[in-house]
């Protein structure tokens, strides 16, 4: 296939263009050239707000279009003149209120969520432009992705820790739940939906498995070799000046990702692999927030 990524330097759609490139596949990607790009890509040099004819009369088998966060960004694409035979983008479950009933089905409506405010907004606003103008498109709405290339201190904050043998300092008894979706179950899905050509047009996708954040840590932990011991902090500190989560749970219901992929990544084998590549990649983080020094300058004892 010719396939074309926006994006193809960082995290998703880094991961995305290797891995379709490794299989076999011509890969544009479409970025300004401001990090190393994937070996075998073809890049398209640009930002994507300012295409003018650099895309006009170009065919691809299909637009992945995985760094769109507004409806400007899907516009742009679209008055450019590029021609595509499929259009698969991924949005977020960020735009499912909270105070919708859990766990969130494609069928609910969508709007604002508080926690995730304009954020989730925009990429609402991307789905209902790209929906009028492409109704065929694939749009999916993942929870926390991780796996090789993360470039968000969350696994790697924890991992850290335990490199360090540092007390994990953990929100409030660590019952709260998390979702991750690894990104190479993302490239399968995208590949069974170009194979198989499902008719519903809109996936939540993820794990079935939920966890909880205590277990989650424990797990990152026990991927170093380590084992964790915390200490809870209550509900007075604001949980993100310590911790890499907003205090804010949810579930998606993934039965129909499921339906055409039964089988996920475990999520223990998934840190394992991003472990094994961060370890290597410690450059990888492109913002380490300063959760350590919160917590040795306002809680350690």
């Amino acid at each position: 296939m010719q396939i074309l990524i926006t994006g193809g330097t960082t995290f998703v759609s880094k991961f995305t263009a290797e891995y379709f490139v490794k299989k076999g596949n011509e890969v544009y990607v479409l970025n300004r050239n401001s990090r190393k790009q994937i070996e075998g890509v073809r890049l398209i040099n640009c930002d994507r707000t300012q295409l003018g004819d650099i895309l006009k009369g170009e065919h691809f088998d299909v637009v992945l279009d995985i760094t769109a966060y507004t409806e400007e960004h899907v516009k742009s694409l679209f008055d450019s003149g590029v021609e595509f035979d499929n259009y698969i983008f991924i949005s977020s479950s960020a735009v499912y209120p909270e105070t919708n009933t859990q766990p969130f089905t494609e069928e609910q409506p969508c709007g604002k969520n508080s926690i995730w405010g304009d954020y989730g907004i925009n990429k609402l606003r991307a789905e209902q432009y790209l929906q009028k103008e492409y109704p065929s498109a694939y749009i999916l709405r993942p929870p926390y992705f991780y796996g090789m290339y993360e470039n968000l201190y969350r696994e790697a904050f924890v991992f850290d820790c335990a490199m360090k043998n540092r007390t994990f300092y953990l929100p409030q008894n660590g019952e709260m739940k998390l979702q991750f979706f690894n990104v190479a179950d993302l490239c399968r899905f995208i590949e069974i939906l170009l194979d198989k050509h499902p008719e519903n047009r809109i996936f939540n996708v993820g794990n079935k498995d939920i966890i909880t954040v205590k277990e989650w840590v424990e797990m990152c932990y026990n991927t170093v070799g380590k084992k964790a011991e915390f200490i809870s902090i209550d509900k007075t500190v604001p949980q993100r000046d310590y911790f890499c989560f907003y205090d804010y749970e949810y579930l998606l219901d993934v039965s129909k990702q499921t339906e055409l992929m039964p089988d996920t990544i475990p999520l223990e084998q998934g840190l394992k692999e991003e472990f094994e590549w961060y370890k290597n990649n410690l450059e990888s983080i492109y913002y380490r927030k300063p959760y350590t020094e919160f917590i040795d300058k306002n809680l350690k004892k």
